[in-house]
């Protein structure tokens, strides 16, 4: 989708406030100083706190993908395509229209450093959703399939669509690039949108001993130890970007965001909450956000009404003059007169969650929905429950935030028209969410005019039923010769398989080989490859490996 833009907006344009988001990786609610962690050092993102107007109640998705999505499209996540974290539920349809692109049609030079996490193939990469600098890792982090081995240290990235091998500690190097692009453009008129999304602290918990070393000599253990080593070092770096602002005089020009995507992965402190990464309890959905802009933001002010990561795109539209196109349907609401205070409430609404595993979501299950009171949560903590057997009434159970914010006392049965209409309306926002693209995940287009080769990866981008990878959804846009080439996890001789479009075909290869190649037809549906040693059953991979990834190159 794409909207055009007047000779007065874009004149416009040089006035409109750069924007930087920062979007940490489990970095949850009691993951800062500023909310009583008294063992964690951050002190600039501490000192941002004191200068910024902070949500005290910001809600994500509890794991990351479906934050991602909602955040750059402002709209729930079961609309975009994506479902969850891996396994083919993390791809944000090609259709979506993100903030970046609408920002860049309106003159903004828009760019991407560190995690993406919403499909690695045409149409669905950054470079195809609006950023025009890009420099990330694939999947859901670093050292996962497809880019194994690799790891926080030197890793291996991929710049502006080409492998790219940096040097340093993964967040320096995206901070640092991000400050590039900042010097680059901040000579032009037009304005800049950064979005800064790092991987750490997601595990593995790689961190120089410099980080760490200090908290376990606290006590703590060393898991703890090492995610608060990773976090200090973002916010050293969260300060060099605020200080580089400030000495570059666009500190009063730039409105920069910060928040996390979920809750903690491990247990730790939470200010209270009950919960952590994955759970619809507080700890897993509450995360901290500030927003920050020198003379049109308040400072120091603390909002307390309920708000999420879909409300972030309309918002930013909103300050940053950039027009939504019409026809454009989105979840969330502009919070610009709550942050520069030319309003102190919202109309009353209810926010809400789901995410599990499965490429079929099921009702009721793991889901939230939050008002300003009152929370309704459905079969809580069974997101790794692909197989979920409901009941016929659904497990509920209902909180009143206002005095329980830890979430101790069911109230379910003292307020059955409470849960009565929040439960109607879950069931109305479910059906809602189904009938818009009925849960069906990005498509990759195998198109060598795009992208060529496109390397297809099982565990993070295959479409899997009971945990086993049965090939990827794609559209083969034009037939020919194809070079397939397998990751096929044993040297022993066999079949190399392909099933399309309802036709099996396979090719010998002898100990050791790992590439052939077949006739494709164009079209769209399950392509199936996989390799079949001799005399043995076929393997249905399921692990976070390479296993089974295959790369395929159109050769004419």
């Amino acid at each position: 989708m794409s909207c055009t833009f007047g000779a007065e907006e874009t004149a416009y344009a040089a006035k409109r406030p750069n924007v930087i988001i920062i979007l940490t990786d489990d970095q949850g609610y009691g993951d800062v100083g500023f909310h009583g962690n008294s063992k964690i050092n951050t002190p600039h993102l501490d000192r941002m706190a004191e200068k910024s107007v902070e949500l005290t109640r910001f809600y994500c998705s509890p794991v990351c993908a479906p934050t991602r999505a909602s955040l750059l499209t402002g709209r729930n996540h079961y609309r975009t395509g994506v479902i969850h974290t891996s396994r083919g539920g993390a791809k944000m349809q090609g259709e979506e229209v993100t903030i970046a692109e609408l920002l860049q049609q309106s003159g903004y030079q828009t760019g991407i450093f560190g995690k993406w996490h919403l499909g690695d193939n045409y149409p669905m990469r950054p470079q195809d959703q609006g950023f025009m600098e890009t420099l990330i890792h694939k999947s859901g982090g670093i050292g996962q399939s497809p880019d194994q081995p690799n790891s926080y240290f030197n890793p291996k990235l991929w710049k502006n669509g080409e492998a790219f091998q940096s040097t340093g500690y993964c967040t320096d190097v995206f901070f640092d690039a991000a400050l590039e692009f900042i010097d680059q453009h901040r000579q032009t008129e037009k304005p800049f949108f950064v979005y800064l999304s790092t991987n750490a602290p997601h595990t593995p918990l790689e961190i120089a001993e410099s980080y760490w070393k200090p908290y376990q000599r606290q006590g703590l253990d060393e898991t703890t130890a090492r995610v608060y080593g990773m976090i200090t070092n973002l916010d050293e770096n969260i300060g060099k970007l605020l200080s580089h602002l400030d000495q570059t005089g666009l500190a009063e020009t730039t409105l920069v965001l910060f928040l996390g995507d979920n809750g903690p992965q491990q247990k730790r402190y939470t200010g209270g909450l009950r919960g952590r990464k994955s759970w619809t309890y507080e700890g897993g959905i509450r995360v901290p956000c500030l927003a920050q802009w020198p003379g049109h933001i308040q400072e120091g002010e603390k909002i307390d009404q309920i708000a999420a990561h879909i409300d972030l795109m309309p918002t930013l539209l909103a300050l940053t003059n950039t027009k939504i196109p019409e026809g454009l349907k989105l979840d969330g609401i502009d919070l610009s007169p709550l942050l520069t205070g030319s309003k102190n409430k919202m109309p009353e609404r209810s926010l809400f969650f789901q995410v599990h595993r499965g490429l079929t979501p099921q009702r009721y299950q793991n889901f939230a929905v939050v008002t300003e009171r009152f929370k309704l949560a459905g079969y809580p903590g069974t997101f790794g429950n692909e197989n979920l057997m409901l009941q016929a009434e659904p497990v509920l159970e209902l909180y009143d935030l206002s005095v329980d914010p830890g979430e101790q006392k069911n109230v379910l049965h003292s307020h059955p028209e409470t849960v009565k209409k929040l439960l109607s309306q879950y069931e109305d926002w479910f059906t809602e969410m189904k009938s818009t693209r009925n849960f069906e995940p990005g498509l990759i287009v195998i198109d060598r005019e795009q992208e060529n080769p496109s390397v297809l990866c099982r565990y993070q981008d295959g479409s899997f039923q009971q945990g086993m990878s049965e090939g990827w959804m794609v559209k083969i846009v034009r037939a020919g010769l194809y070079q397939v080439k397998i990751n096929r996890g044993t040297a022993r001789p066999g079949r190399l398989c392909v099933n399309w479009q309802g036709r099996t075909v396979h090719d010998f290869l002898s100990e050791g080989e790992s590439v052939t190649e077949f006739e494709l037809t164009a079209g769209t549906g399950l392509l199936d490859i996989w390799f079949q040693a001799d005399g043995e059953e076929r393997v249905y991979p399921g692990d976070n490996s390479v296993r089974g990834d295959v790369v395929l190159t159109q050769v004419k």
